[in-house]
């Protein structure tokens, strides 16, 4: 399993930003790798990360070549201040069985 972090500032949006927004998330749903995603902010509110799970590498590298994922990424300047993007393997998860996670259904022999 594979995490895609994207850590940003956002800047200012506008509705480019979010139609392209919707069907990039969209686009991520609709592959059969996608395990799901989570966000969270920091505690000044000034930082963002959105953060997906995928199965395997090839659907991660899927999702980054479609073609509204370009557009986004020829235009982030305008939307964001600063961003910075984390790809991570997955070794290992747990939990108490209690908190719903994307990754709860990764097991251990993966």
């Amino acid at each position: 399993m594979y995490s895609a972090a994207f850590i940003f500032q956002p800047g200012t949006y506008d509705a480019e930003f979010y139609r392209l927004d919707g069907l990039i998330e969209d686009v991520a749903r609709s592959l059969p790798g996608f395990l799901g995603s989570e966000t969270w902010v920091s505690q000044d509110g000034r930082v963002k990360n959105a953060t997906y799970y995928w199965s395997d590498m090839e659907s991660l590298r899927v999702f980054s070549q479609h073609p509204d994922h370009l557009e986004a990424k020829r235009n982030y300047a305008k939307w964001y201040d600063g961003y910075h993007v984390i790809i991570s393997k997955v070794e290992r998860v747990y939990g108490d069985g209690n908190l719903e996670h994307a990754t709860a259904s990764f097991s251990q022999s993966n």
